[in-house]
């Protein structure tokens, strides 16, 4: 969940006007004919922009330990910069040491803190970058995505098909297509906008089943396909038999409050023919149990 931005902004803001009434305070007010505008614009500079950075960063992640990490950090310099900025503005008496600390501890402890940060951010970043290359497969160009599920379309398929057939004509390659029973149900009985959460969510489970180089792609409506390369027969049947295991696993609650049990159907085929030919294979193979009466029907 993401924390209220304004709440850490308010924080830095009162500690920012604090600092300000504590050097105005406290010190001697320098004229202006001695006032070092450099120095003023380098330190006024860092504490605005380290401001800017935090903002950025409270209204672009969720709230967790990276974010507090990166936010005391950020305001931590942000604090020690303005303190080095006033004090180009008010002279302070060599017997007070507090301006001193405020300088010598809030830029540098600021800066141990957001380098943790940055740290724990660098690994939250690999196991994402590891989610990402599931979803591309080691493809980065631009392509067709599906809107609902921000996975590859039919035509992306059909295209990889052909290319890992290329790729590795002695390698065999397999085709896992998987269909949701009676999903048209949950569009009917509690709307489009709960059937888009479901296709979502069964997005990221069989995202999470499937090796880093097998595509997961959203085929049509509620139908999935995996490309699974060098994948024989029997491989691919356990790996459909266990995208369909952890579909049935699901356990989905809808906003209103209902428990939906979720069941699929699965085919899995060698990709030895033109991917036309295989698809077309697969859709006949699965539509004879999709019109076939009763509960959690399978295909495979």
């Amino acid at each position: 969940m993401r924390p209220p931005l304004y709440t850490p902004l308010a924080l830095l803001g009162t500690a920012a006007l604090m600092t300000l009434a504590l050097y105005a305070t406290q010190g001697t007010a320098k004229p202006p004919a001695v006032w070092n505008w450099m120095d003023i614009i380098g330190e006024g500079g860092t504490a605005l922009f380290a401001g800017v950075w935090l903002a950025l960063i409270l209204s672009s992640r969720p709230g967790g330990r990276v974010t507090t990490l990166l936010a005391l950090g950020l305001g931590a310099i942000t604090l020690g910069a303005l303190a080095d900025c006033l004090d180009e503005f008010w002279k302070i008496a060599p017997q007070a040491h507090w301006d001193h600390w405020l300088e010598g501890v809030l830029t540098p402890g600021g800066m141990l803190t957001l380098t943790v940060g940055l740290y724990f951010w660098r690994q939250e970043q690999f196991a994402l970058n590891e989610h990402l290359l599931r979803r591309e497969r080691l493809f980065r160009e631009h392509r067709a995505f599906d809107r609902i599920t921000q996975l590859a379309n039919a035509d992306y398929l059909r295209r990889q098909i052909t290319l890992e057939q290329a790729r590795a004509p002695d390698a065999p390659c397999a085709l896992v297509l998987l269909d949701i029973d009676r999903f048209h149900l949950i569009n009917r009985e509690f709307g489009r906008a709960e059937g888009d959460r479901v296709l979502q969510a069964l997005s990221h489970l069989l995202l999470l089943n499937l090796r880093n180089d097998d595509l997961l792609c959203r085929y049509a409506g509620d139908r999935f396909a995996v490309l699974l390369p060098e994948t024989d027969d029997a491989a691919a049947q356990a790996i459909a038999t266990t995208l369909r295991n952890a579909v049935e696993q699901l356990a989905w609650h809808t906003r209103s409050g209902a428990r939906l049990a979720l069941s699929a159907r699965v085919v899995a085929a060698v990709a030895d023919t033109s991917p036309g030919s295989l698809l077309d294979a697969l859709n006949h193979a699965i539509e004879p149990a999709a019109r076939r009466p009763g509960g959690a029907l399978q295909a495979a």
